[in-house]
């Protein structure tokens, strides 16, 4: 969840087998003043070579590429870049591939079918800490990770974490949250990052997943 390069700029990898819209999203991406594609790859094996020797804030990846789905290896190669914000991009919208995604840790996810104008936006949020993926969406899918839920493990949460992790469910950005609690953006970022340790995420999506599971939402 890191933001950017020292300079601002956010890198990019694009992880797509389709080689003309990867290379139109790295035409669309690098045409952005604070957006720099550092490379493209199109197999999860070429991804993971690649990864290994590139410094990345995001990472665009489909979810089907022809050695595996993009869905399943997210903790593999959020591995090889634990600050690296990873989006799915993909024609695919079932609920099941979605919930999949966040619990492996993705920052969110953006479908194929959306404008470029739409997907250069995901990336600055992916690469600002945020989570790509609209408050109604959210909203359809946290009944189902709460039909997972697991037995309360006890984490315990500060009442200023608490009102943050209801915000989050909400789908508000942190700016909105700084604006809810009357804080500045920095201390919602010290208070994601603090969540993020006690519960073991890597992203704000799979914080309020790891949240939901454990029973921390429905705590008076």
């Amino acid at each position: 969840m890191g933001d950017g390069d020292s300079s601002g700029m956010v890198r990019v990898v694009v992880v797509d087998d389709h080689e003309v819209l990867a290379d139109a999203l790295t035409q669309v991406l690098d045409a952005e003043p604070d957006l720099r594609v550092v490379g493209a790859a199109h197999t999860l094996a070429d991804a993971r070579a690649l990864l290994a020797d590139t410094e990345v804030d995001v990472v665009l990846l489909d979810h089907r590429l022809p050695d595996g789905e993009g869905v399943a290896a997210i903790p593999e190669l959020r591995a090889l870049q634990p600050h690296a914000a990873i989006v799915i991009l993909t024609a695919m919208t079932a609920d099941t591939v979605l919930i999949t995604a966040i619990e492996n840790g993705a920052a969110g996810f953006i479908s194929k079918t959306h404008g470029v104008g739409e997907v250069t936006s995901a990336v600055r949020s992916a690469g600002q800490g945020e989570s790509v993926v609209s408050p109604e969406l959210l909203v359809r899918l946290l009944p189902r990770l709460r039909q997972e839920a697991e037995p309360d493990t006890g984490a315990e949460l500060t009442a200023r974490e608490a009102e943050v992790l209801r915000h989050l469910a909400e789908g508000m950005s942190n700016a909105a949250i700084a604006e809810a609690m009357g804080v500045s953006v920095h201390t919602v970022r010290n208070h994601l990052a603090n969540l993020s340790a006690k519960l073991g995420a890597h992203s704000r999506l799979e914080v309020l997943s790891i949240a939901i599971k454990q029973g921390l939402l429905d705590r008076g």
